[in-house]
């Protein structure tokens, strides 16, 4: 599993392996200390004394601690990619129902597992990034270039679109989910799925 997000959010990409690991580690740090003191407790000087690191390693790829949770967002993003990828190995081509269950299904999973994640997921919780990288317009890129072969559809604007659609649903529902149940609400959830399921139909049937 790829532990590296993309370049851009670096001020400079590893080449290394050592420096992938250091990078790696530097990140697992950040994504721990968000659980314990959150975002506003977080400083860069923290992470490297828990990732084990000279100070100057992180400013070296990240010169502040929006930079570094930004890098965080993107991992998780590239994390959750290859879960669904996984998950949807042994489902038959086409199936978008299965495709939805592992976009779901693996999002709630790293949101109960993946530390740090609750804060950060993939940029909603904190405000990262520029805001041409908004992301839910993000995550719907991603769901089209990744499900578009699999679900046999062109990914064109008319699916990125419906993906954006059904991701901004889920993210409204989902946090309605967590806001009334810490575990997340399981009616809320499944109300969730069956809306999704509704919309979708539309569409990819």
């Amino acid at each position: 599993m790829s532990s590296v997000p993309q370049a851009t959010s670096l001020r400079r990409a590893p080449v290394q392996r050592r420096s992938a690991e250091r990078l790696t580690r530097i990140l697992d740090a950040c994504a721990d200390l968000l659980d314990e003191v959150g975002y506003d407790g977080l400083s860069t000087r923290a992470v490297a004394e828990r990732a084990g690191v000279p100070i100057g390693s992180v400013y070296r790829f990240f010169g502040n601690k929006r930079q570094m949770a930004d890098a965080l967002a993107q991992r998780n993003l590239e994390r959750y990619s290859e879960r669904v990828t996984e998950r949807l190995k042994g489902a038959r081509r086409g199936d978008w129902r299965a495709a939805m269950d592992a976009v779901l299904d693996e999002y709630l999973a790293m949101k109960h597992t993946a530390p740090g994640f609750s804060l950060v997921d993939f940029g909603n919780q904190i405000p990262v990034g520029a805001r041409h990288a908004e992301p839910n317009h993000r995550v719907a890129d991603r769901l089209t270039a990744l499900l578009s072969d699999y679900l046999v559809r062109e990914p064109d604007d008319d699916l990125r679109r419906t993906f954006l659609i059904a991701v901004e649903t889920a993210d409204t529902l989902v946090q309605l989910a967590f806001r009334v149940d810490p575990e997340g609400d399981p009616k809320v959830i499944d109300e969730t799925r069956e809306l999704l399921r509704a919309y979708l139909a539309r569409t990819l049937d």
